[in-house]
């Protein structure tokens, strides 16, 4: 009988010993150290409660957090944010008007500080429009950093199943005690000890693994921070939105002229440029004040450089000899002249000899002028207005006979010159540079002989040509008579994916897009056409598709 009451005993003590022990483990695990206590508190409130609506020209996302309300309102078709509405938000506490900030809203709200569902309506007056916004908030409440302690605490938090199996447990484990303590085996009874103590931990450890074959669960986004979501579209907080730029456009069908892109570089208008080059070899030497240098403005007529043709050493004497023979021809001509002057007057000369002495004298002179001339150099003058665009002399340059001095260009008028493997003759064209800057163009011809299997086209630049040059390269896209119908977005809406897919981006709700894979065509220098994969009346991200496209 005594025997029995000792086991009995033995087993309530365990049993109670071991449910004490895991409290402890337990406490301790979710035991909040003093020094961790100020960074808990920061925490509290740091939740985003988020609400939407949508109504008329205004799309708006109000984001609850602590006792103040920040309000993003948006126009629906272009996602440009609003500044200067006024918004007047229907709370518990009556109406409040929420304060313009820095592109956004804030209203100050008391009543958040109860955790709870609120129903709200917003009302936002813009000039003329007036429209009204339901709102469904949804406030959660803060977990208490502080729950209760104690022994008595966690052991009525247990199921009454579990309180029962630790209890059979402990009768088992008693009876075992009673016996290693007749026995006197103390290692058995640290065994059991450890046991005892580690059975609550070792279930609560299987309660929190996570098998293999087990996903854990996927966590929803939070915060103001873009990210993908699971089923592959982007959730786009309205600050961030702000921060990309991001615009949108209501996708239309409509029918247009099909284009075709051909490759193109810009060339000097050919009635506004022209070479400078010396018809005969010689020496080059610089007009007064110098050359002029790259970039320098000059006028038609204006003298750029001399060239001095050389001339051998024999060439020299005879020239020599027969300047020196006309000189002595000047002279005798010039004194008979002079003498046939005085006797005209006596009229001892005939006055018609006096002409013929004279023409004589001029001849003469004329022949001595050209014998000088050849020995002088000759003058390079501009063609045509413009500023040099190539072209550095140097004094003393050797210069071939039709050799390129200077190449004068006028940059107020440039053509650009495209190669089509087909005759082209379009009704509209405009050029794209690599920096993607448009270039309206006018048609000015097509070439009929083959320039390496193509034929040259030639357009005129209609626009503004500041920072254009020759030789840059563009890519001309040219209207044609066929028609086609499908949708019009500005290039910088279509993004390309790695696999080479193009695609676009649809806004779907006020902060939450969806990519959609099209198949597009050359329209003009900065639109192209959608045939297939979108469809009208979508709102399409037409400014900030590429930064969408880096969020992860």
């Amino acid at each position: 009988m005594y025997r029995s009451i000792s086991r009995l005993v033995a087993a309530a003590i365990i049993a109670v010993v071991g449910l004490a022990v895991a409290w402890l483990a337990h406490a301790h695990e979710n035991h909040v150290h003093a020094e961790d206590k100020p960074a808990a508190a920061a925490n509290r409130g740091s939740a985003l409660s988020r609400a939407e609506a949508t109504a008329g020209p205004f799309e708006m996302v109000v984001t609850a957090k602590n006792n103040a309300m920040s309000i993003y309102i948006d126009d629906f078709a272009t996602n440009a944010p609003i500044a200067n509405a006024r918004v007047v938000i229907e709370t518990p506490a009556g109406p409040l008007d929420a304060t313009a900030k820095d592109g956004f809203y804030e209203l100050n709200a008391p009543f958040l500080e109860k955790p709870g569902h609120y129903d709200l309506i917003a009302i936002v007056s813009l000039g003329q429009t007036t429209e009204v916004l339901p709102l469904s908030l949804d406030v959660p409440a803060l977990h208490d950093e502080h729950p209760p302690h104690g022994f008595a605490a966690w052991l009525g938090s247990l199921p009454v199943p579990v309180l029962l199996a630790a209890i059979g447990v402990g009768v088992l484990l008693g009876t075992g005690f009673s016996l290693l303590v007749r026995r006197r085996s103390v290692s058995a009874l640290v065994v059991l000890g450890l046991a005892v103590a580690g059975a609550p931990n070792g279930a609560e450890a299987h309660e929190n693994h996570v098998h293999g074959g087990e996903k854990a669960p996927i966590q929803a986004p939070t915060g103001e921070l873009a990210a993908r979501l699971a089923d592959g579209s982007l959730f786009v907080p309205k600050p961030v939105q702000r921060i990309f730029g991001i615009r949108t456009e209501v996708s239309e069908q409509s029918t247009f002229n099909r284009s075709v892109e051909l490759p193109g570089r810009i060339i000097p208008d050919p009635n506004a440029s022209g070479f400078v080059q010396a018809a005969v070899g010689g020496r080059l030497s610089a007009p007064p004040g110098g050359f002029p240098r790259l970039g320098t403005a000059v006028k038609a007529g204006d003298i750029l450089a001399y060239v001095t043709p050389p001339i051998q050493a024999v060439d020299v004497s005879d020239m020599r000899q027969r300047q020196g023979e006309l000189d002595q021809q000047i002279g005798i001509v010039e004194r008979r002249v002079a003498r046939y002057q005085q006797l005209v007057v006596s009229g001892a000369v005939a006055r018609q000899q006096l002409e013929d002495a004279k023409s004589e004298l001029e001849g003469l002179r004329d022949r001595r002028q050209s014998l000088d001339r050849s020995r002088r150099e000759e003058a390079l003058v501009a063609p045509v207005d413009g500023i040099v665009a190539d072209g550095v002399p140097v004094a003393g340059q050797m210069a071939q006979p039709n050799a390129v001095v200077f190449h004068i260009v006028d940059p107020a008028k440039l053509w650009v010159e495209a190669l089509s493997f087909t005759v082209v003759r379009p009704s509209s064209a405009t050029a794209r540079t690599a920096s993607e800057r448009t270039l309206p163009l006018e048609f000015r011809g097509s070439g009929f002989a083959d320039r390496n299997q193509a034929l040259p086209v030639h357009f005129a630049i209609a626009g503004d040509v500041a920072g254009l040059r020759a030789g840059q390269f563009v890519t001309v896209v040219a209207s044609t008579d066929e028609r086609l119908q499908g949708i019009a977005v500005p290039r910088s809406a279509v993004v390309r994916g790695a696999n080479g897919q193009e695609f676009v981006f649809e806004h779907v709700s006020p902060e939450r897009f969806i990519a959609k894979p099209v198949r597009i065509a050359p329209l003009d220098g900065k639109r192209v056409l959608i045939p297939a994969g979108l469809e009208p009346g979508k709102r399409i991200v037409v400014q900030g598709a590429a930064l969408l496209d880096q969020v992860r």
